[in-house]
């Protein structure tokens, strides 16, 4: 839409719609209260077999996502029975929700893997993955929108966007995931709609739309105010008893509090004003069609506007209510239904190139001592049958899917086959993992290549290893580690199972064994991440294991640019292999390289070598990469320039490898090294009083005050701090305040260590300390 005409909409609604606001209440007639009945009496629970299976334009595949204690799982719970799917509301506080299932999660009140539920709502089926919100476990936040098509994001109403609500809106946005805003604990003494707005803007840079305006604060909060509608929606909780089934739904009229009128009215015309901003066929329509009187816009079109602004992610539609107090979560769910896409919405090239054939993506895998593994997967096209064989394209394997289950958190129900765009739970599938890309047959796949190669552009020239693979899930690295021993060498065997299980299940774990001391080290996301893996083997697999102390995962580079040479000269029985290195390696900006080491070659060399020495060089270089010249730790911000390599005739590629690891390890003692330590970003919530306690412990650790911000009547204080000094912090930090602090943690950078801190570490890495 021209320039020219966007300014005429902004400027007719702003002068016209507020002039139509003593009207406003004229046009709507005075009515007597609707109850709604939304649901199924309490005791007539609905069947997971009776689920509906609609057409793939009402399905809905979504997220619940937040920082930790936002309301996500009761925001489930909520959904679960109004939808007529459970018979009694569960509390996270009595550990008895759906989607929490796991001892550890009832015992802590916290989500620690997502859980998926499949239940519909007015003909929609709508398959849920509740997600965790600690940051230990953001893998599964990241797993979980890599298959959604759209998210609920929910937020504290009285605190906005906290730490941890950033990291998972970025997984959205890197995913393209459409989301709705939930503003939740609207019944909270501090919750403030304008300020979670305002928070939304600032932090998130995104574009909320409000669609509701809330009727009383704090524990006067009774409903909402539709402003798409005009409609008021009232909960009147007469009982603690009362379940929020049972609401009131009327038009605004005369008889209501006139300052709710005169802030409804100014939202609407905002609203009105914003999505014609953002949506030029809407705002065609205002000027054709509504020129007069904006304000006489039917509510369905600026539906259909607002879900146009939302697909396209120019907006986010925002909503508000009170899980724990049963209000506001059936519009939430309507919300879901309207604003949301269907899966066929989404546009995947694959889905174009496999037409009607198979293609899924793993994206979680979980492990039944009766079933074995059950493997979670995501169908983008065609349909998923029982006892049929399929194609997993990442481990070149058939597999034989024995059942096809429809999940429901920890009680999964048996179906005869899976259409395309939902979310199916199989059993069977022994090899395939978090990742991998599951088709009919080889066959299909072929055939997907082809069309792919001839779809023109720059698909044309990708490959076809690459082009018919769903891309995976990124990992990121873990930041600490510890080793891990069985009570009795008998039960090795064991516990290297249960590891083994473990990390298929959850991939940001890695499980490594010292090559001197031969003991097996967990590698996890922080402290709360592997004290649930160890309580999980000592749950699930009953197997006392002992952790040893946490450790720290430092990294390392180098200081100088050092050349050098290496030959290596070695006879393999009747065979002599010659090879000659010459080589150069140097720093470079962790910041400006992204934290990796590169490899080069001159122009020359690279044209000389054959693709099987050039793999060989590589594979040479980046076993160094792996254990650096201090303290045998991986290095980063290193590249390295290969200028020469000479072979004698029948010289093998492994050699080749030898000698290049052999003239890395050399040219990086030389070069001299640094040790780098992982500093994390930390975000404390505490009580002005208490602020002067935290700060001095915060700088007792090394830590760096970045800012010192006001959330009401609370302090939010952002810094920078060593990860080696804040072992055990939670701990430290409810004494200090008297548990009235949360933090959040979550790994910033790698930086340098002063050389009297790398001395202390080395000393006490040698045992000298």
């Amino acid at each position: 839409m021209p320039v020219r005409a966007s300014w005429t909409v902004s400027r007719m609604i702003r002068g016209k719609i507020l002039l139509a606001a003593g009207l406003q209440c004229c046009r709507c007639k005075v009515s007597r209260h609707v109850k709604r009945h939304y649901s199924f009496l309490p005791d007539d629970v609905k069947s997971l077999r009776a689920v509906v299976n609609p057409d793939i334009s009402k399905i809905r595949n979504i997220g619940i996502m937040a920082h930790i204690d936002a309301g996500k799982t009761t925001t489930t719970e909520r959904m679960l029975y109004y939808s007529g799917y459970t018979r009694a509301l569960g509390d996270v506080d009595d550990g008895d929700t759906v989607t929490d299932f796991m001892a550890q999660e009832r015992e802590r009140g916290i989500t620690i893997q997502s859980a998926a539920v499949t239940f519909d709502w007015k003909s929609h089926r709508i398959n849920l993955i509740d997600t965790p919100g600690h940051v230990d476990f953001t893998l599964e936040v990241e797993r979980a929108l890599r298959v959604l098509d759209g998210a609920v994001a929910v937020f504290d109403a009285s605190a906005g966007v906290e730490a941890q609500t950033l990291t998972v809106w970025r997984q959205a946005e890197k995913h393209h995931v459409p989301c709705v805003c939930f503003l939740n604990k609207m019944d909270k003494p501090a919750a403030n709609l304008s300020f979670s707005i305002e928070s939304i803007k600032r932090k998130l840079k995104a574009n909320p739309v409000l669609l509701q305006i809330p009727v009383g604060c704090g524990k006067n909060f009774s409903g909402v105010v539709d402003l798409l509608t005009n409609q008021k929606l009232i909960w009147k909780q007469r009982s603690m008893a009362e379940d929020g089934r049972m609401f009131e739904s009327k038009p605004l009229d005369q008889s209501d509090d006139p300052e709710l009128l005169q802030e409804v009215t100014e939202a609407r015309a905002a609203l009105i004003e914003q999505v014609a901003d953002l949506d030029d066929e809407f705002a065609e329509l205002l000027l054709t069609d509504f020129s007069d009187n904006f304000d006489a816009v039917p509510s369905s079109k600026l539906q259909e506007a607002v879900r146009r602004v939302t697909l396209a992610r120019k907006g986010v539609p925002v909503l508000c209510g009170s899980s724990l107090r049963n209000k506001g979560v059936q519009p939430l769910l309507d919300a879901i239904n309207t604003y949301l896409p269907a899966p066929d919405e989404r546009h995947h090239d694959l889905v174009r190139w496999y037409k009607d054939d198979l293609c899924a993506l793993a994206f979680k895998v979980l492990h039944d001592k009766q079933r074995g593994p059950l493997v979670f997967l995501r169908i983008y096209s065609g349909t998923l049958k029982p006892q049929s064989a399929v194609h997993n394209i990442n481990r070149n394997s058939i597999e034989r899917m024995s059942r096809l289950l429809v999940p429901f958190a920890d009680q999964h129900v048996e179906i005869s086959s899976m259409t395309a765009g939902n979310i199916a739970l199989t059993v069977g599938l022994k090899q395939t993992v978090t990742g991998d890309t599951i088709v009919s047959s080889k066959a299909s796949a072929a055939a997907a290549a082809r069309r792919a190669q001839n779809d023109g552009g720059a698909e044309k020239k990708r490959g076809e290893n690459t082009s018919v693979i769903l891309s995976g899930v990124e990992v990121p690295d873990p930041v600490f580690f510890c080793t891990i021993e069985p009570p009795t060498m008998s039960k090795q065997a064991d516990l290297e199972n249960a590891l083994n299980c473990l990390q298929r299940e959850d991939p940001s774990l890695k499980v490594r064994v010292d090559p001197d001391s031969g003991q097996t080290i967990l590698c996890g996301m922080g402290e709360l991440h592997i004290e649930i893996i160890h309580d999980r083997i000592r749950r699930e697999y009953n197997i006392e294991t002992h952790l040893g102390p946490l450790q720290v995962a430092y990294r390392e580079t180098i200081l100088h640019e050092v050349s050098t040479t290496d030959i290596l000269d070695r006879t393999v029985g009747d065979r002599r292999h010659v090879v000659t290195v010459e080589l150069t390696v140097k720093p470079v900006d962790i910041s400006s390289s992204g934290a990796s080491c590169e490899i080069s070659f001159t122009e020359e060399l690279e044209a000389q070598l054959s693709p099987e020495i050039k793999e060989a060089v590589e594979n040479g270089v980046n076993s160094s990469y792996l254990q650096g010249p201090l303290l045998g730790y991986p290095l980063l911000g290193v590249s390295t320039l290969i200028q020469s390599v000479h072979m004698e005739p029948g010289t093998s590629p492994t050699m080749v490898s030898a000698c290049l690891s052999r003239c890395m390890l050399k040219a990086m003692k030389l070069a001299g090294g640094q040790v780098l330590e992982p500093m994390m970003s930390l975000e404390v919530t505490v009580e002005e009083e208490h602020l002067s306690s935290v700060l001095g412990d915060l700088a007792q650790r090394r830590g760096t005050v970045r800012d010192i911000q006001s959330r009401h009547d609370s302090k939010v204080l952002l810094a920078t701090v060593p990860l080696a000094d804040m072992m055990g912090y939670s701990t430290i930090l409810r004494t200090l305040t008297s548990g009235n602090a949360t933090f959040s943690l979550a790994l910033d950078t790698y930086e340098t260590m002063n050389p009297q801190d790398q001395n202390t570490l080395i000393k006490r890495m040698a045992g000298l300390l």
